[in-house]
């Protein structure tokens, strides 16, 4: 199925006779301003932070737009590429090394875990047109979900509460909930079985 994209580049960065498409900016010049902003901020403050101050990198997103939940653990070396784009219900976790391209808009549900060196990928190219305009789409992961180290999400994939996807693996299609993948691309391997910590509900939201 076809997903309509958030952001299409074509609709903000109007081609000009002459220009070379693929040199050309995907983003406005006050996002990119923004973006300078932020990545400075990351350098400075949110990369040399100790590891147990989950709460300071918790602020610092906040100051650039996330909405982040209680107890959300986003590790020193996790980047995100736009924390106004991002929302985090409680405990949601973001291992050392993992990455969050989200151009448009990107939800963790509550407890989604996206390990150490893992990929969410939020855009794309029109490759089909001679333009090739950044396409981005809001994307998901649910509540309980694990993207394992080093695995990838690809752009427009949402993933189902408590799905699984495995070490290394790539996907490029929706995860079913409570469902374990694995591969490149990656496939259904098992179910897993439904469990939430005592006193909390699957669905909670904050």
């Amino acid at each position: 199925m076809t997903r309509q994209a958030h952001y299409n580049a074509a609709d903000h960065i109007p081609a000009k006779a002459g220009d070379d498409p693929y040199k050309r900016p995907a983003f406005p010049l006050q996002d990119r301003l923004r973006r300078l902003l932020w990545n400075t901020c990351w350098l400075l403050f949110y990369r040399p932070s100790p590891r147990p101050l989950h709460a300071w990198r918790s602020m610092l997103l906040r100051a650039f737009g996330a909405s982040m939940g209680p107890r959300c653990h986003f590790y020193p070396g996790s980047k995100v590429y736009a924390p106004w784009n991002l929302v985090c219900d409680d405990g949601a976790t973001a291992g050392d090394g993992a990455e969050l391209y989200n151009p448009a808009p990107l939800r963790l549900g509550s407890h989604a875990i996206i390990s150490q060196g893992a990929f969410v990928c939020g855009a794309t190219h029109d490759y089909d047109d001679p333009n090739f305009p950044l396409l981005a789409y809001r994307m998901e992961i649910g509540a309980y979900a694990w993207i394992c180290a080093r695995a990838c999400v690809g752009p427009a994939v949402q993933v189902g509460e408590g799905a699984v996807l495995g070490l290394g693996s790539v996907a490029s299609r929706d995860l079913e909930p409570w469902t374990v993948y694995a591969g490149a691309p990656a496939v259904r391997v098992k179910g897993r079985r439904r469990s939430t910590p005592a006193g909390q509900s699957s669905s909670s939201k904050n």
